[in-house]
């Protein structure tokens, strides 16, 4: 029988770690005390042990671009409207949302339990604050937050899907949104959607330093014109001393450059401590060996999953490392063990979480996964077993 939500579980005996040791691994009140080898050991008094079997152990995943506003999860399905334009897709987007029918506290929670189900422990997820919504989809996901407060870790980004400069009165909006409770301030392709990048980034920025936020900025613009903007995003981020808080999410540019292009705009962010998401798009992506090995932290999310600008996506954050690692032809044992930092330690590292991890004191935020190690994890979809949260059973499948 699977375990009850909210069990605390003090021991997990045999379990293999990404290292491919077997260790038992000991919590208490939330968090890693200990890690031993294998041995017959009784459950702690009043509390609960665990056998894994053998079975993988990796902390838990992280989802660190995702739009729990956005998808039509919950809601009947609901035919793809096409747009050859970003600027159009939205105009769809807006007509589908005010035809939906379902609020979005029903259709995020969905999605929210979802991500639960595939191990994930903390999502970022961005919300549209635009003329059109205003703070409302905010407000839910502020909702949304505190309801699965105990289960999964979210912060939330302003993103303003409309634009900025050419959208009147989104700067209050983001202002407001940012007062209310959103975690991150958030911007959309400088050039290509406001065509003002400086006045889009005068704003971003300027939000991000007067309410003391990090930044996450969508940048889908091509080629010279989407670098240039990464390199105004990374002299803005080093002015502002926000080493570590500035994410460009997709930054499809950084596929497309030359030796030298890639070369000066990789060092501009790496010098910045700017991060990039990638979500592993059918076009060009930021290819992630060369941006690490420039020092640049690449990480992964989901993106959209069910909603108006695609059909696809499960929220499944090992299979996304897995379509990454398969667009950017990391094959080795070695390469596979990168696609999987994707979704764990360098998503953690570039949402700022702390004792996220498998050492002694870190938080119990742990999924066991049915895969005799890391490279088969990525590759194989393997089910989830088990997935705790500060130590308590959030998913448990029947025999973990």
């Amino acid at each position: 029988m699977p375990l009850p939500r909210s069990t605390p579980v003090d021991l997990l005996l045999d379990a293999t770690l990404p290292d491919g040791r077997r260790a038992d691994v000991h919590l208490r009140q939330g968090r890693i005390t200990a890690l031993t080898a294998p041995a017959p050991t009784a459950p702690p008094v009043g509390g609960r042990a665990v056998d894994l079997g053998g079975a993988l152990l990796l902390p838990a995943l992280v989802d660190g671009h995702v739009h729990l506003d956005k998808t039509f999860l919950g809601a009947p399905w609901q035919p793809h409207l096409p747009g050859s334009t970003i600027r159009e897709r939205v105009a769809a987007e807006r007509r589908l949302r005010r035809e939906i029918g379902v609020p979005v506290v029903e259709r995020a929670s969905a999605l929210a339990e979802l991500l639960i189900t595939q191990g994930t422990g903390h999502a970022r997820s961005h919300v549209d604050i635009d003329p059109d919504v205003g703070l409302d989809g905010l407000h839910a996901l502020l909702e949304v937050r505190e309801r699965f407060r105990d289960r999964l870790g979210l912060q939330l980004v302003a993103f303003p899907q409309g634009g900025v400069v050419t959208a009147p009165g989104v700067p209050d909006l983001l202002d407001q949104a940012l007062r209310a409770g959103a975690d991150l301030i958030g911007g959309l392709d400088p050039e290509g959607f406001d065509g003002d990048p400086d006045g889009q980034l005068d704003v971003v920025f300027g939000l991000a330093e007067r309410h003391g936020v990090g930044v996450d900025l969508h940048l889908h613009d091509p080629g010279e014109s989407g670098a240039a903007q990464l390199r105004a995003v990374a002299a803005r981020t080093a002015a502002l001393g926000l080493d570590g808080r500035v994410t460009v999410s997709h930054a499809y540019c950084l596929g497309e450059l030359d030796d030298h292009g890639f070369g000066s705009t990789a060092q501009a962010l790496a010098g910045a401590g700017v991060s990039i998401m990638t979500n592993g798009p059918a076009g060009p992506m930021p290819p992630v060996l060369r941006l690490r090995e420039h020092g640049v932290r690449v990480f992964a999310g989901s993106d959209n999953i069910r909603d108006a600008w695609w059909p696809y996506g499960n929220g499944d954050m090992l299979e996304r490392a897995g379509t990454i690692g398969l667009r950017d032809d990391l094959m080795t044992d070695q390469e596979l063990h990168t696609a999987l930092d994707l979704a764990t330690g360098a998503a953690a590292g570039a949402l700022g979480l702390t004792g996220y991890g498998l050492s002694v004191g870190d938080r119990a935020d742990l999924v066991a996964v049915a895969a005799a190690g890391v490279p088969e994890a990525v590759a194989a979809h393997p089910a989830r077993l088990l997935v705790l949260h500060a130590g308590r059973v959030v998913h448990a499948a029947d025999h973990p």
